[in-house]
């Protein structure tokens, strides 16, 4: 039963790292990448529908991102879409595929996005916190109803401290790479 517990942590674990990455990934450093507009939606026949299954999006040099519609209806809502998502980026039609230029990034916007990057780490040790408080509840129940030792217990906790750790650690590494792709010109 303890068993169950740590691997359901180590689980939840690697998924709070993940979810940090993926929210980490949103914040723009001021080279292209395709993820930058995974969270964009576009209204496509009456229904809201992600952006990656109406275009392609690829990158067109260090600055540039290229967007490919498959529909050539479907530009102009593409383009409002991309206008209106708080990414400030203006996108520019050219034909089938729209271009979007990526602003270089001021000293002062690097700062800013450095304290959005450092509270998504936060949120990320916070939620790994979470996860080792309820996987050591869960083992004092167990210890409450009788079906484990107290030495148990104490070793329980000291794996899901080395899991918390371990798991921590890499949102902190994760972070450090952040900043350093933010600060580079």
């Amino acid at each position: 039963m303890i068993n169950e517990i740590k691997s359901d942590a180590q689980t939840r674990m690697v998924k709070c790292v993940e979810s940090t990455k993926t929210q980490m990934a949103k914040v723009r450093t001021g080279r292209a990448h395709p993820s930058l507009l995974d969270t964009i939606q576009v209204p496509y026949y009456g229904s809201l529908t992600p952006l990656k299954q109406v275009a392609s999006v690829s990158v067109g040099d260090a600055r540039t991102l290229t967007v490919s519609v498959f529909d050539r209806t479907m530009i102009a809502a593409v383009e409002k879409a991309i206008m209106s998502s708080d990414l400030g980026l203006n996108p520019m039609s050219a034909g089938a595929t729209i271009r979007i230029p990526l602003p270089a990034l001021t000293e002062e916007r690097r700062k800013d996005l450095i304290k959005v990057v450092r509270a998504e780490a936060e949120n990320g040790r916070i939620a790994i916190r979470n996860v080792r408080r309820d996987a050591n509840s869960n083992v004092k129940e167990l210890e409450k109803e009788k079906e484990c030792t107290e030495d148990d217990v104490r070793r329980s906790e000291d794996d899901v401290q080395k899991l918390t750790d371990a798991h921590i650690k890499l949102i902190d590494d994760i972070l450090a790479a952040k900043e350093k792709e933010l600060m580079e010109f």
